[in-house]
């Protein structure tokens, strides 16, 4: 009889993310934070906890929250970035999990093409692994939004933004960091992998 299988549950896959990032220098310091969707209604995630070294991360390192970011299970404290966390979940059906990193090509980036309002990719092959994208020629669009710790304001601004670009696979707070997001750990992930291989193409062709 063949041994079962058991499949890694979503705080151990985010772990895993954050162990990777961190080595990757995606997350450094206590900087980013994960989440992924245990249930819409009511809507329930699991977050990691505030002021965490990324790169030590463990399945005991995680929080389930309501809607309300009200804490249901685990021990710490919640980023007050879990705000955008949940608007995300609220407005993307789709979405099932979201990384936050922080790298310095995505970070002089975002300075860069601040004026212009996104940072704009196209022709490149690597655009296809992104959910949905089928060619090359894809152009994408990652607004770019000002950062701040109003995280209420933050939240809604956000929110505006999502509903004006339904098809992004990202947002980048100015000087701060990416949100991207996908229907599996597994996904948003890729998503983090293909956009720092780009953003890192680019910023080398900064003059």
């Amino acid at each position: 009889m063949s041994e079962k299988t058991t499949l890694p549950s979503p705080s151990e896959e985010l772990a895993q993310a954050g162990q990777e990032f961190y080595r990757r220098g995606w997350v450094l310091g206590t900087s980013g934070n994960f989440s992924a969707l245990l249930a819409r209604k009511p809507l329930r995630v699991c977050v990691t906890a505030s002021g965490l070294e990324k790169g030590r991360l463990d399945e005991t390192n995680f929080l389930e929250l309501d809607d309300d970011a009200e804490i249901l299970q685990g021990f710490g404290k919640p980023s007050a970035e879990t705000l955008i966390h949940l608007t995300i979940y609220r407005f993307l059906p789709k979405a099932r999990s979201i990384l936050h990193t922080h790298s310095v090509w995505g970070t002089i980036l975002s300075d860069h093409f601040f004026e212009q309002g996104a940072i704009e990719i196209e022709g490149y092959e690597m655009l296809k692994g992104l959910a949905g994208v089928t060619t090359h020629e894809h152009s994408e669009r990652v607004p770019i939004v000002e950062n701040s710790q109003d995280y209420v304001a933050l939240a809604h601004v956000i929110e505006n933004v999502i509903r004006d670009n339904m098809d992004i696979h990202g947002i980048y707070l100015r000087r701060h960091g990416l949100y991207t997001w996908g229907e599996t750990v597994a996904e948003a992930k890729r998503h983090v992998e293909i956009f720092e291989f780009l953003f890192e193409v680019l910023g080398r062709q900064l003059r």
